[in-house]
């Protein structure tokens, strides 16, 4: 008799347990895989909450624990409608009830209810230690892979594919790998994306066996992805055989970890970030065009990190660094003119690189000035260092602007030849407000004139003024052809 009402109080707990849980607004707390809880039953607390977001094909083992007090603790598991998944009062005899393994059926949230015999009817209380590990998963059709899980299954004339699916980040490179380990198998990977379309595909290992193997696979986009297990042929083939499927992730997977993960970032953009001993380089890729002016910022925001940056264009090839140009340990790259239109790389890394030993937090600010010849004088030409240019000067045209763009310590030499007619040039280099700050006639030697060796003050637009020496009274003012050369030089 007694254990007949034993009985009717654990079963009416239960279901007591799951409609008050129905109706319940209190918020549980969350527990992870791997991750430990404690708490106390009382009268007033006869019971306590916790939830968990597992996936399909997960096996897990969940432990409870009396750490004080008489408790006689109850341990139940229900999905997200409200069904038992499983439920235990004691194990083995003791008072300690423990699920050892458990396969999650399907991917979504879980509850664990931790609870006393007869719940708010029930009369012992104490505190408790309540753990959940993930063990493994399922190797059977559908399950859920996490990176660094392993299956084993088997392809057959009855069941030629076995899907298997895997949750992906922006940025994430993984590596898949289908093994035969019987029968004459000819393992065939796909990986499908949530719209069916194949992202990746490998039959053969290059150069090696059978095998399947598809690497460095990067994605593109946050998402639930399907890996097929098949064979060469598919439903049509003819091998049979266990295989053996791994899922990993790369050593330089992650948003920002590598240049082809590289994080979007647009103009006025802020990021924030941190780098550490395994990471200590993220890379940012922006669109820029030829002539745009960009302003790079590298912040501290926590740790001992000493900021470096580099700016670099789509082959990788650094154009421009800077260590601490940000004031202290921050660096920036202020006002760099984009040589071309296209995609450009920011590396946001630490003074030293791979053998600095600084980490922290950081925030990165991408800027634009403009144009730097959205102010050009509108009758001028755009040049730039190293251009050659060739034209005619007369009583039709008697001098011509050519804008470029100089840099502070910049050693320009600026030539004007003449090239026919009875041209005695005239060059002149000027500075935004068409203010001139140097002239010459003649010093390129006869009638030639070159500004040699001049030294540039400040970061900026400048002109060159190319024209021609005007005739006195009673002469003619000359014309002709002319070249044109700007140079920087690097001998000094």
């Amino acid at each position: 008799m007694l254990r007949k009402r034993l009985f009717f109080l654990f079963c009416f707990g239960l279901l007591l347990t799951t409609s008050v849980f129905a109706q319940d607004e209190t918020t549980p707390d969350t527990i992870t895989y791997g991750g430990r809880v404690t708490g106390r039953i009382t009268d007033a607390a006869p019971r306590a909450v916790y939830y968990f977001d597992g996936l399909r094909g997960d096996v897990i083992a969940i432990t409870l624990r009396v750490t004080g007090g008489r408790l006689d603790p109850t341990l139940t598991v229900l999905d997200t409608t409200g069904t038992i998944v499983a439920s235990l009062d004691d194990t083995g005899g003791g008072l300690s009830p423990a699920i050892p393994t458990l396969t999650i059926p399907q991917s979504g949230r879980y509850f664990v209810i931790v609870g006393r015999f007869g719940y708010g009817l029930g009369m012992t209380s104490g505190d408790y230690e309540l753990a959940i590990e993930r063990i493994g998963v399922s190797s059977a059709n559908g399950s859920a892979l996490r990176y660094g899980d392993t299956v084993i299954n088997n392809i057959t004339n009855l069941a030629p594919q076995v899907y298997y699916s895997f949750r992906a980040n922006e940025g994430d490179i993984i590596n898949i790998r289908m093994l035969r380990d019987s029968g004459d198998l000819d393992p065939y990977l796909q990986v499908v994306d949530s719209n069916a379309f194949v992202i990746a595909e490998n039959d053969d290992v290059l150069g090696g066996d059978l095998d399947a193997n598809i690497t460095n696979l990067l994605i593109e986009q946050t998402g639930t992805y399907i890996i097929v297990a098949t064979r060469y042929g598919a439903a049509n083939g003819t091998t049979a055989g266990r295989f053996v499927l791994t899922v990993e992730e790369a050593d330089n997977s992650g948003l920002g970890n590598s240049p082809e993960a590289a994080i979007a970032i647009t103009m006025g953009e802020v990021s924030e970030n941190d780098l550490t001993a395994r990471y200590n380089v993220r890379y940012y890729r922006f669109e820029a065009k030829k002539d745009d002016l960009v302003t790079v910022r590298m912040s501290r925001t926590s740790g001992n990190l000493d900021a470096f940056l580099a700016l670099a264009n789509a082959g990788l090839q650094e154009l421009v660094s800077d260590d601490d140009g940000g004031g202290g340990q921050n660096a920036k790259i202020e006002g760099f003119l984009i040589p071309a239109d296209g995609t450009y790389y920011i590396l946001a890394t630490r003074f030293d690189r791979e053998n600095g030993k600084t980490t922290g937090g950081y925030r990165l600010e991408l800027q634009t000035l403009g144009n730097a010849f959205d102010t050009v004088a509108p009758d001028a030409q755009r040049i730039s260092y190293g251009t050659t240019i060739t034209g005619r000067l007369d009583e039709f045209t008697p001098e011509l602007l050519f804008s470029f763009w100089g840099t502070d310590g910049d050693v320009i030499t600026v030539s004007l030849n003449r090239g026919d007619g009875d041209l005695d040039p005239v060059v002149s280099l000027l500075n935004e407000e068409l203010t001139a700050l140097v002239s010459d006639d003649d010093g390129g030697g006869g009638q030639n004139a070159r500004i040699a060796r001049y030294r540039i003050a400040r970061t900026g637009l400048y002109y060159i003024r190319a024209a021609r020496f005007s005739g006195e009274v009673g002469n003619s003012d000359t014309r002709g052809s002319f070249i044109l050369v700007l140079a920087r030089r690097f001998d000094e």
